[in-house]
């Protein structure tokens, strides 16, 4: 970052556009008594803006509304957070990772506690991903072969096997209430031989998936398929005609965010998210700049998560809408403002950037918390900005005013 960006961050933003920056806690459907409950699995559309679409998604836990942005919380916490303060920054759903769990602490712990709500006492709802993308980023480690993967953990070396039906079986332990079936992701740069070889297991394994699926989950789980095909559009395109007319409950893109250009991610959305059957949940797995989450809701794309927000929060970077702050910064060091002076979370309302730097230096727990907390705050509003407007008919000049935001703050790099 330039010290001209630096100073665009430091320099008093201009006021706050209460129409622009919803609180995104607030008018979730999820805190909504009143709201009849609906089976898990309703998918109803609720506006459209072009392919942009704002719905609602029920599951065992309740509604989601959509788009939605998912913390990731791959051990079953979202680093340094409580429940309770992940759902007043406005976190409908969360992401674990059934791969993880069922290492760590097992999937059959975590079913004799009662299951991931209950141990982790969660309220609302959560998506395992299969833990197919970690396994296969176990470079040595892994054997593939057509059935499923033998791998060594990296956690102590011990041997495993995965296949379609044990990360169904593992999920089910889990109690997860979207399950992930187990795909073939592989890198961004792969050949077309490999692209290929991987979309085609990536199919064998979802067919077993979906006929397995009502004898492995129970009635309450949602399960969902991947397609993949990396930025090769008539790839995208066959395995999609492929695999919509599967029993799954949504269709994920996997495979993108895995190393290809950031351009051609956002033309593969575009191309692909807006062919998806309208009558079921879209889901882009493992992205999430502010540039990403535009592209994708514009793409028509429902869900989407990443580790971005409270892994730059670990690392002093947050997120402001006049840009990227650094809290090592030494010009903070006798700042009295909040991070972000328009922000309405708990961090800015009450703590100031020298305050936060001073935590950062001295190596203290609640720096993390603090920071992470504003982050998922600034990402929850940024996904809420567009699901208000795609309701209130004025997505357009929504779309404008964050890509006025990505201009300036975020560039695409």
């Amino acid at each position: 970052m330039t010290i001209a960006d630096q100073e665009a961050v430091l320099a008093d933003p201009p006021p706050p556009d209460p129409a622009l920056r919803p609180d995104p806690a607030e008018g979730l459907p999820a805190t909504d008594p009143t709201l009849a409950r609906q089976a898990p699995g309703r998918f109803e559309v609720l506006a459209t803006a072009g392919p942009a679409r704002a719905a609602r998604l029920w599951t065992a836990h309740g509604p989601v509304d959509t788009p939605c942005f998912m913390p990731v919380g791959t051990y079953g916490a979202v680093k340094g957070l409580t429940p309770d303060e992940l759902c007043e920054v406005g976190s409908q759903i969360i992401l674990g990772n059934a791969y993880h769990l069922t290492h760590r602490p097992g999937a059959e712990l975590v079913a004799k506690l009662g299951g991931l709500h209950s141990l982790i006492s969660w309220p609302r709802a959560i998506l395992t991903d299969s833990g197919g993308f970690q396994v296969f980023s176990l470079r040595g480690l892994q054997t593939i072969d057509d059935q499923g993967v033998d791998y060594r953990t990296h956690f102590d070396g011990s041997y495993h096997r995965m296949t379609p039906r044990s990360v169904l079986e593992n999920q089910a332990r889990l109690g997860s209430d979207i399950c992930m079936v187990l795909d073939h992701c592989p890198p961004g740069a792969a050949d077309a031989a490999t692209m290929n070889a991987a979309v085609e297991r990536t199919t064998a394994w979802a067919r077993e998936a979906a006929s397995l699926r009502a004898e492995v989950l129970a009635p309450e789980q949602l399960c969902f398929g991947i397609v993949q095909g990396g930025t090769d559009l008539e790839l995208r395109a066959a395995h999609l005609r492929v695999m919509a007319p599967l029993p799954f409950d949504g269709l994920a893109l996997g495979g993108l965010s895995v190393g290809e250009p950031i351009p051609a991610m956002h033309a593969t959305m575009a191309a692909v998210a807006p062919t998806m059957p309208e009558d079921r949940p879209r889901y882009v797995m493992g992205i999430g700049t502010p540039a990403d989450l535009l592209a994708a809701v514009r793409a028509g794309v429902d869900m989407f998560d990443c580790v971005m927000p409270t892994r730059h929060a670990r690392n002093a970077q947050v997120f402001t809408w006049q840009g990227r702050l650094n809290l090592r910064w030494a010009a903070l060091r006798d700042d009295p403002r909040p991070i972000d002076p328009t922000c309405g979370c708990l961090t800015c309302r009450r703590f100031s950037r020298a305050y936060l730097r001073h935590l950062g230096r001295m190596g203290e727990a609640l720096f993390a918390r603090l920071a992470t907390l504003h982050n998922l705050f600034f990402f929850h509003q940024w996904v809420a900005v567009l699901r208000r407007a795609l309701t209130g008919g004025t997505f357009d000049a929504a779309a404008s005013e964050l890509s006025a935001v990505i201009t300036r703050h975020y560039p695409i790099k």
